[in-house]
């Protein structure tokens, strides 16, 4: 089916309810992996970083990370989940390249956390609550390239090459109720939901979640079933879906396409799928086996978890603010509007706009260069602001340099360029790209000179009483220094100059 085939959005609704499962795979910031000691630092030789255990050698026996089941803990209490007071490990058989032992070791019928929800806020204020199943740890897999073909896919592919560095990554499967009632906001539902989820999994600080580096990847489960009825529809599940705009693309186009299916008479496979970034659609990947093809069994070579009750009330006791109410908190501090606070969150600048403000900067300095300069070169670059070569405390001293008049905002602008592209601290990128404010009366009175000798007519109008007329001698003052100039002290030397004589 192509893009053409689908029905429009609006009568995909007209005749059907869609219900989703968003299934979240967030990868922990552990120093080591969930199994073994082999470390989890990105950036290394493929393969480097593998061990017997890791690559499922015979004999290897595997250690639970106990870092991770805190982390796991942590996660399903901010979840409002109940956690197990026993809880047990399992095999999920299946053969895959990138899977070297032919199974992984995850949680089925006994996961650690479950029965939890997560309220997330749309773009007119509605709050919608998603029901939360479970929270369960389980280790990554490896990581396929397939050299060759057009795709970069498998499939025409010449030959493939495997890199276990990723194997045996801790990894939380956060696995939603099935979500009814959201209609036709069902795609907005969606990326809410991630995008919530995503700044809660970053302020319990137990992931960066960052999406485009695969650290937070989102399962698209969808099924439509004509309005009345009550059974679910066959469903499909879109796979590894990693930024938040996929995540709502995928979603409209999953309910077209089921719609088009099913209007015509046909039958929906239950199947994965790839959702394709160039034009928001999904094709097909492989039929979706049930949970009874995995042979799920518990896994023999680990003891049970068993999280103490007062333990898990002490990490209850030293949860952070969640983030839904440190945004009302904020909006209010920060004094901004419901549309204004959405767009910080959607930029990803909450924390560095927290994290620039703790560095000294003020408030409202903060959001003006993350919410502007820096949210523009992040969009360039396709990635956060967060994740910009860029401190919030280097942020914080290139508004110090604007408040003490040694830059404007031109010239700040510049810096950020400067301290981007590796050039060093703000105060080094300032001394080498020699880009300080002009405000000596030598240089800057020898640039107001010169403005009013090459504008006689103006200069006359400024004479004559017409001081808004000075602007333009002072646009010329600016052009002569490169922007570098004191503009408030050249607009004083000009009127000074240019004042009628008595």
């Amino acid at each position: 089916m192509t893009v053409t085939d689908l029905v429009s959005y609006e009568d995909a609704l007209a005749s059907f309810d869609p219900v989703m499962g968003l299934e979240v795979h967030v990868e922990l910031g552990t120093a080591t992996k969930m199994f073994c000691g082999c470390s989890t630092a990105p950036g290394a030789e493929p393969n480097a970083h593998t061990c017997p255990v890791c690559l499922g050698m015979p004999g290897s026996l595997p250690v639970v990370n106990a870092t991770a089941v805190e982390s796991a803990v942590r996660i399903g209490l901010a979840l409002g989940c109940d956690i197990a007071s026993w809880c047990r490990f399992a095999r999920k058989n299946y053969f895959y390249p990138d899977m070297p032992k032919n199974y992984q070791i995850s949680q089925y019928d006994e996961p650690i956390a479950f029965d939890g929800h997560l309220d997330v806020e749309l773009e007119d204020g509605e709050v919608f609550r998603v029901g939360i199943e479970r929270a369960h740890m389980e280790e990554d897999t490896g990581k396929s390239t397939h050299i060759g073909g057009a795709t970069g896919r498998i499939h025409g592919a010449v030959h493939s090459l495997l890199d276990y560095n990723r194997a045996g990554i801790p990894l939380i499967e956060i696995v939603t109720k099935p979500i009814e009632g959201a209609g036709a906001r069902a795609p907005e539902v969606a990326r809410a939901y991630v995008a919530e989820l995503r700044e809660l999994i970053r302020s319990l600080g137990v992931s960066e979640a960052r999406m485009e580096m695969g650290q937070l990847r989102c399962d698209v489960n969808l099924s439509l079933r004509p309005h009345g009825r009550e059974t679910f529809g066959t469903r499909s599940e879109t796979k590894n879906v990693n930024s938040l705009r996929s995540v709502e693309r995928a979603t409209r186009f999953e309910i077209q396409r089921h719609a088009a299916v099913l209007s015509s008479g046909g039958t929906i496979v239950q199947e994965t799928r790839h959702f394709h970034e160039e034009d928001g659609s999904t094709t097909s990947g492989r039929i979706k086996e049930e949970a009874e093809d995995y042979r799920y069994f518990p896994e023999p070579d680990l003891v049970p978890v068993a999280p103490e009750g007062a333990w898990v009330e002490e990490l209850r006791a030293a949860l952070p603010e969640l983030p839904r109410l440190r945004r009302q908190r904020l909006k209010a501090e920060w004094g901004l509007s419901d549309h204004e606070m959405r767009s910080v969150l959607n930029a990803g600048a909450i924390q560095p706009i927290l994290d620039t403000i703790a560095a000294g900067a003020p408030a409202d300095q903060a959001r003006k260069w993350w919410m502007g300069e820096l949210a523009r070169r992040a969009n360039e670059s396709g990635t956060e602001p967060a994740a910009l070569p860029i401190t919030p405390a280097q942020v914080a001293r290139i508004t110090a340099l604007v408040a003490d008049g040694s830059l404007n905002d031109k010239l700040a602008r510049q810096v950020i360029e400067g301290v981007l592209a590796g050039e060093g601290e703000p105060d080094a990128v300032v001394e080498q790209r020699g880009l300080k404010i002009v405000s000596d009366e030598g240089a800057l009175g020898a640039a107001v000179d010169e403005a009013i000798a090459a504008n006689p007519a103006i200069a006359d109008k400024v004479r004559g009483g017409k001081v808004a007329a000075a602007g333009a001698l002072v646009g010329a003052v600016m052009k002569t220094t490169r922007g570098q100039a004191d503009a408030g002290r050249a607009r004083e030397l000009i009127l000074e100059r240019l004042a009628p004589q008595g």
